[in-house]
């Protein structure tokens, strides 16, 4: 029995014994797997290691380019851009992630500083973390945009895990309302949206350039140890316009005054360089902050002058006398019978008796009668073809967003009565900026300018569309305009000669034909000897019983006209004679 029992006891202790050598034999096994899988790993996979170590510890990251400058004619600044923090989080960081913070399954999502970040960026913190939702699949996703480098600097001192910042640029328009819709605006990305933002975009936006980075384990870049640069960005052009900025603002602020007055629906206003062309200041009403744009509508941003359309009224009768004493059709001393007259059934009248007036007159008085008279000595392709040439139903060429080119029905379609409403400004519609463009041939001696909103010392594509002795007698002829018993006397400036003719439009109603709104419309140049400025000033749909063009619109042109003159150094000249050019 005894031996019997031994005999199982060894048994036993064998199989144990046997066990544990499998048991050694495989871990022994497993151990010289591992050694060479270390010698493959570390010895001919080298590369292989080093790469994949690269990817998770050394990244790329964009560098923002600095978005050109954009400035006056004498170098102020009207668009800069100013280096600004944005703050972006790697949802992937924590995996799973509930809105409600006692729920949190990441640990480090309620650590006390989330909340001081959602503090310092104004936010909500349920909003904060819940920009961790690894279930987007992205690993970058930005959290604010654009916060100040003071805020950004204090956020940073907190040492999130899973949130990093990246250096980028906004813009920011010192000039506000007075230059907005010229100017436009950029959205978040710094891409122009409107007006010479995204005119000029190409050439002001750069081009952005990379760096290499190392991150730490929480994927956050350690900012002591950028790699290298892969690529300089290369900071966008500045844009040097045409626009004075001072005369911008008191052309800004006189119209503002203007509509608050009368209580306008909307205006503009052009000012242009009468011997160059180049644009010197536009103006709209009602304006916006470029800088603060939350909850504005749309068509607050629209530049009136250049992209809004109407019938010009009476603007158009000075051009009228030049095309037909231009082409000989009537002559300085003609005489006119303005007795009303019926042209196939419709009545043409004027607001007041006049009798028989000469040129001059005519336009002092701006009569209706005579206007027509003189539109029908004309043969209507010639007709149609002097106001083609002063840029009517043609766009302006300034290639500015929305640049409207107004229209000039064809002379094949015109009727008779047609013919003569053209003559006092209706069934043509232009901008404000073509109105001014217009009235560039009075003012320089007969040469059409062609516009420009960049600077420039000459106007390469100015064309000669009446003879200078034209030109120069029917400027004196507006001259009359402004005179005791013309229809513009509030547009007189002390010290200066103004010759300018005003305009006062029915408006077309929105069921059709003319309604019983306005628009007041003044246009005119100054000093009258030798204009240096055009103005143009539109005003729509002015209240009360003030809305013609020599009580609305005249009044703000002077106030303008007189103010720039003399920003600019312009000598007065109201001590010569107007006698000197009728004589020319």
């Amino acid at each position: 029995m005894l031996g019997t029992e031994k005999k199982k006891n060894t048994s036993k202790t064998g199989d144990f014994s046997g066990r544990r050598k499998l048991v050694l034999v495989f871990m022994f096994l497993g151990m010289c797997v591992l050694i060479l899988k270390a010698i493959q790993l570390q010895v001919m996979d080298t590369q292989f290691l080093q790469k994949q170590g690269q990817s998770r510890q050394v990244g790329t990251v964009n560098i923002a380019a600095y978005r050109g400058q954009i400035k006056d004619r004498n170098g102020e600044s009207l668009a800069v851009s100013a280096p600004v923090e944005s703050i972006w989080i790697n949802p992937q960081y924590c995996k799973e992630t509930e809105i409600d913070e006692s729920k949190l399954v990441c640990s480090d999502l309620t650590d006390i500083r989330f909340k001081q970040a959602a503090e310092l960026l104004d936010m909500p913190l349920t909003q904060l973390l819940k920009a961790f939702d690894a279930s987007t699949n992205k690993q970058f996703v930005y959290l604010k945009r654009h916060i100040e480098p003071s805020v950004a600097a204090e956020v940073k001192v907190l040492d999130l895990p899973g949130i990093g910042f990246i250096r980028e640029f906004k813009r920011f328009y010192p000039a506000g309302e007075v230059a907005a819709h010229l100017l436009g605006f950029t959205n978040i990305d710094d891409k122009g949206q409107e007006g010479l933002e995204l005119m000029y975009d190409a050439s002001l936006k750069g081009v952005a350039g990379s760096k290499r980075v190392i991150r730490d384990g929480k994927r956050r870049i350690i900012e002591e140890q950028n790699l290298e640069s892969i690529k300089q960005p290369i900071d966008g052009q500045d844009l040097q316009l045409s626009i004075d900025e001072r005369l911008q603002y008191l052309a800004y602020k006189e119209l503002k005054a203007g509509v608050v007055k009368h209580k306008a629906k909307s205006a503009s206003l052009v000012i242009l360089e009468a011997e160059t062309g180049n644009v010197l200041a536009v103006v709209n009403q009602p304006s916006f902050n470029p800088n603060m744009r939350k909850n504005l509508k749309i068509s607050r941003y629209r530049n009136r002058a250049i992209t809004d359309v109407y019938e010009p009224g009476s603007t158009m009768k000075p051009l009228v006398v030049a095309a037909a004493l231009e082409g000989g059709f009537i002559t300085s001393n003609q005489l006119f019978d303005t007795r009303d007259f019926k042209i196939k059934g419709k009545w043409v009248r004027d607001e007041h008796k006049y009798g028989t007036i000469d040129l001059t007159t005519v336009l002092k008085k701006s009569s209706n009668v005579a206007a027509s008279k003189i539109a029908f000595s004309m043969p209507p392709d010639y007709f149609w073809r002097f106001y083609h040439d002063l840029g009517f139903g043609v766009s302006p060429g300034v290639n500015f967003p929305g640049e409207a080119s107004g229209t000039l029905p064809e002379y094949s379609s015109w009727s008779d009565f047609e013919q003569a409403t053209l003559s006092f400004g209706y069934r043509v519609s232009m901008s404000t900026l073509q109105l001014a463009r217009a009235y560039t041939a009075l003012a320089d001696d007969g040469v059409l300018h062609s516009l420009s909103l960049l600077k420039r010392e000459k106007d390469e594509y100015a064309t000669q569309v009446l003879s200078p002795k034209t030109a120069i007698k029917v400027r004196a002829m507006i001259e009359q305009v402004v005179q005791q018993g013309g229809t513009a006397t509030r547009a007189r400036v002390d010290g200066y000669r103004v010759a300018g003719k005003t305009g006062t439009v029915k408006k077309v109603s929105k069921s059709g034909g003319y309604g019983d709104d306005y628009l007041s419309v003044f246009v005119g140049m100054a000093p009258a000897s030798d204009p240096k400025l055009v103005i143009a000033v539109m005003v729509d749909t002015p209240q009360g019983n003030e809305y013609y063009g020599g009580l609305v619109a005249a009044p703000i042109f002077a106030k303008v006209m007189g103010e720039a003159l003399r920003v600019l150094g312009i000598a007065p000249d109201e001590e010569q004679s107007m006698s000197v050019l009728l004589t020319k």
